[in-house]
């Protein structure tokens, strides 16, 4: 520090001296100036650089001294070899220079002559002390930034490490399935965006987790009463309980529970390709019309059973759409199957489609128990039945709304219901209006 403060003081010194001598001293020697302008020039000057400055003649002597006007010397008579430098450091001249000085010389040149010399002086104490004041202003920087930098790492880490920290604690704890684990997170930035996202996924798989327990019971209660009807009727037959003449009878209720347990299989089989999206619609255009009379044909048995009349209203003889036709046609059939179960005898179940904006509206209606008001939601949620559902139907999985749903939505198709208990349902779906080829 102390080595380029003396180093750009001999510069400044320097340009100084250069500028005096053209600017003030040459005017001098060329007697356009008298000696007393110059020394009260000098002397500002002197004030200004805080330097003592001579103005010498070419023999040496002392014309004129910025901080002694009675100075009558001749630097010669200490040191003729004085004149001769640019830059002499720690110079001390009994009587004149007392402590190490640091003295820059600069020649005065008028008429391609020189005629004298300009010395600017300066005490080495004056610039150690600037070193030790440029230290000082240094260290209290320092410690000013360290200070300052200490602040804004404090404040990166609490709105970057801290959060972070939080989030990631939070995904051990989701990842040990605890997601009562509170995690908050109070900045409005990309961590709060992150935090909540994390929250999210928590409750999604909070819901999953309970869903897997609800369907393991679901499934293994429905699984387990045929199992066990199928089990207990068959070793009845084989240990001679039931008599040989009533065997018919109950292989029949066999049979029962065994169609009962492959349809569950089945829909169990349908709504896993659906979330797996494994299951690849067959788009094509076919007459819906005769989808549903085909569909309700199949039905002709048991409406005959229960007296039930199924009344096909079309807008058109031909509704063309295009969709899964396959698809289409076990929506239907879960549709019409759902409203046979809940009319009463000698009712009638009304299927129609109405043609609007390219999409065609095809609607199952039945005046039947109707559905109770808090179960309207749920009632697409897997193996979810209503509790009339439970007493009246105990061959359904709870499944059938739900493969309807995941069809239509697959076709990004919707479908709505309407209902009201003991007046009846109404499901309807859209499907996107085809043309008839040629």
């Amino acid at each position: 520090m102390k080595h380029n403060l003396l180093e750009d003081k001999k510069l400044l010194l320097y340009k100084e001296a250069s500028l005096l001598s053209k600017e003030y001293v040459t005017a001098f020697y060329n007697n356009e100036k008298p000696l007393f302008t110059l020394s009260s020039q000098l002397k500002t000057i002197d004030t200004f650089l805080d330097a003592r400055i001579w103005v010498v003649n070419y023999d040496g002597e002392i014309i004129t001294d910025t901080r002694d006007s009675s100075t009558n010397l001749n630097i010669n008579d200490y040191d003729r070899t004085f004149l001769d430098y640019t830059f002499l450091e720690n110079t001390v001249i009994p009587d004149i220079f007392c402590t190490p000085t640091l003295c820059v010389i600069k020649s005065v040149n008028a008429n391609y002559e020189t005629k004298g010399y300009i010395v600017i002086s300066t005490p080495i104490k004056s610039i150690e002390k600037d070193s030790v004041h440029y230290i000082d202003i240094a260290n209290i920087s320092l410690l000013f930034f360290s200070v300052l930098l200490a602040g804004i790492f404090f404040v990166i880490h609490l709105i970057t490490v801290r959060p972070m920290k939080k989030i990631i604690e939070a995904a051990r704890q989701y990842s040990g399935a605890n997601y009562e684990y509170p995690l908050v997170i109070k900045s409005k930035d990309e961590y709060k965006d992150l935090a909540d996202a994390v929250t999210f996924m928590a409750g999604e798989l909070n819901s999953l987790d309970d869903y897997q327990k609800k369907f393991v019971a679901n499934i293994s209660h429905d699984f387990r009463s045929p199992l066990t009807s199928i089990k207990g009727f068959t070793e009845a037959m084989l240990d001679g309980t039931i008599p040989v003449e009533m065997q018919e009878k109950y292989l029949n209720i066999i049979l029962f529970e065994t169609e009962r347990l492959s349809k569950l299989t089945s829909s169990l089989l349908a709504l896993n390709s659906f979330d797996h999206n494994g299951t690849i619609l067959d788009i094509t255009t076919f007459d819906i019309n005769h989808i549903i009379k085909k569909t309700a044909e199949s039905f002709e048995t048991v409406c005959l059973d229960k007296k039930i009349t199924i009344s096909l209203v079309f807008s058109n003889k031909e509704t063309y759409v295009q969709a899964d036709m396959g698809k289409i046609q076990q929506v239907l059939y879960n549709l019409i199957d759902n409203a046979i179960k809940f009319s009463h005898s000698n009712s009638t179940i009304k299927v129609s489609t109405d043609e609007k904006n390219e999409k065609v509206f095809v609607s199952v209606k039945d005046y039947g128990i109707g559905i109770p008001k808090e179960s309207l939601k749920k009632i697409w949620e897997r193996f979810y039945k209503t509790d009339a559902s439970r007493g009246k139907d105990k061959k359904g999985t709870g499944l059938g709304l739900s493969i309807t749903k995941e069809i239509l939505t697959a076709h990004n198709e919707n479908i709505n219901v309407i209902s009201t208990e003991g007046v009846g349902t109404e499901f309807t779906f859209t499907l996107m209006q085809g043309h008839k080829s040629n």
